[in-house]
């Protein structure tokens, strides 16, 4: 059951946004129970937000509705030729109770370029955020308040025409759904090891590397799988003898001088928490070399003690040391409190100005509760 309320003032889109509040909303005890222990990805809020596009009628229809099952013509486009996209990002609840998000603007700009390379519709920045606002209006007791948890935030889009025709669909519709997520690393930050796969290739040159699109996740399953087998908690792939980047996370490396390198390519996907951690470093004073980096010269400059230790970088784990790099024929060893770190004050860093704990001094949160 669900009852409806009068309808908000328009958006800073001009759209006028209806709320729907969903009637069986999690009790206030069972999602206390839910926040103390959340996991990740594994339970959601009480809503979602809803928004349609069609050729004719631009985007329209705003809401935000009780989480639930989306109805789905089995002959919609995105079942058959996966024009589909989405990102993450994450609400923090600071010391005072306000919430707030990270660099959306960063967020919003890549949905637009990888709907632009999916044959989507760009939803406009402004809606975006207002879509981001708008949940958290109805959903903010689902941001948790614990050290280093959040509510990670989902907005995707796909097609939902149904026709078997091979061309961009008409119909589009975009959902924004959210979960509580506990501390990535619940007993503190651990070096990861991860496997290189010169079996398979995550994206090929021209194709939708660049694109937060779900079928390049999809092909990297069956290679993560190969790397769990062999011990390793995420898989490096390549680009012929080329660094590109794991299956969900950006590669930096970093040198005896504090230099940090990460590879450069027209198929990895512009990381946000990576041109973050970028920037804090320039702050410093640091040299960031974005380029083409060889799987030989991290090899090579392992074994010279020119390359001193390596980390990645994405939404959900901020930032983790990498503390093997495992091979068929080889393998790097990063050890040590050097090997890491400045990965860890970095990271450190980043999530104070997340949590609110220091100056925001490059203007990157943004408050959704005001």
């Amino acid at each position: 059951m669900a009852i409806d309320l009068p309808l908000q003032a328009p958006s800073s889109a001009g759209l006028i946004w209806r709320v729907t509040r969903n009637e069986s909303a999690t009790p206030d005890a069972e999602r206390a129970a839910i926040l103390a222990d959340p996991g990740f990805g594994q339970h959601f809020t009480d809503h979602m937000v809803d928004l349609c596009w069609s050729l004719k009628g631009g985007w329209h229809r705003p809401q935000v509705e009780p989480y639930g099952p989306i109805p789905l013509d089995p002959a919609a486009a995105v079942l058959h030729y996966s024009q589909e996209i989405f990102e993450g990002l994450k609400a923090y609840r600071h010391a005072d109770g306000s919430i707030w998000t990270f660099r959306p603007d960063r967020n919003a700009a890549r949905l637009q370029r990888s709907a632009r390379r999916l044959a989507l519709p760009e939803l406009p920045s402004d809606i975006f955020i207002e879509s981001l606002r708008q949940l958290i209006a109805v959903d903010a007791d689902w941001v948790p308040s614990a050290p280093e948890t959040s509510l990670y935030l989902r907005p995707f889009m796909f097609a939902k025409e149904a026709f078997l025709g091979v061309r961009a669909a008409q119909k589009v519709g975009y959902y924004l759904i959210a979960s509580p997520a506990g501390a990535y690393f619940p007993g503190g930050v651990q070096p990861v090891n991860i496997w290189l796969s010169r079996q398979y290739a995550r994206a090929g040159k021209g194709g939708t590397g660049a694109a937060k699109t779900g079928g390049n996740y999809a092909s990297s399953l069956l290679p993560q799988a190969e790397a769990y087998e062999k011990g390793c908690q995420q898989v490096l792939f390549l680009d012929g003898r080329y660094i590109e980047e794991l299956g969900g996370m950006n590669l930096v490396l970093v040198t005896r001088d504090g230099r940090l390198i990460t590879p450069e390519s027209d198929s990895i996907l512009e990381g946000i928490t990576l041109a973050s951690i970028l920037q804090l470093a320039k702050d410093r004073g640091l040299t960031v070399e974005q380029r083409k980096v060889s799987i030989d010269e991290w090899r090579e400059g392992a074994a010279s003690g020119e390359i001193v230790g390596a980390f990645a970088c994405g939404t959900a784990a901020v930032v983790v040391p990498i503390g093997k790099l495992l091979a068929d024929d080889f393998e790097i060893v990063h050890e040590g409190p050097a090997s890491s770190e400045l990965a860890m004050s970095l990271r450190d860093e980043l999530t104070d100005i997340q949590y609110g704990r220091v100056a925001d001094r490059h203007g990157w949160m943004l408050r959704l509760d005001a």
